[in-house]
């Protein structure tokens, strides 16, 4: 069974940082493209940042220059580094692995971790 555990969440002050982590279990991360999206109250769930499974990146225009999608294999996680952090950044943010090799196959998300930006 496929899990992802994300942690890293929490509460910051406008222009501070977090990072979160989001733990693959299984052969799925190798298999599949990651990213993370977010939801906010009363709004859609949108892409946040995203890497493929060749390294390939993109972010949602509103957070280029301050977030950072990262992977690391040989834990099977996939990182989002978050600086100057603004208070519309506040979210409930999810981990997904969208399984891409051989085949496109399913997706696959984590229970969310919210991240409050206030002062």
């Amino acid at each position: 069974q496929v899990q992802l555990v994300e942690s890293g969440g929490g509460l910051v002050q406008p222009g501070g940082s977090l990072r979160l982590s989001c733990a693959a279990s299984g052969v799925i991360f190798v298999l599949s493209d990651m990213g993370w999206y977010r939801q906010a109250p009363g709004e859609q769930r949108e892409l946040v940042a995203a890497m493929t499974r060749l390294g390939r990146i993109n972010y949602v225009d509103s957070v280029k220059g301050r977030f950072a999608i990262s992977r690391d294999s040989a834990k099977n996680t996939v990182y989002l580094q978050m600086n100057s952090l603004k208070p519309e950044d506040t979210a409930v943010y999810y981990c997904n692995a969208r399984q891409t090799f051989p085949t496109r196959g399913d997706d696959y998300w984590g229970q969310g971790t919210q991240v409050t930006v206030s002062s």
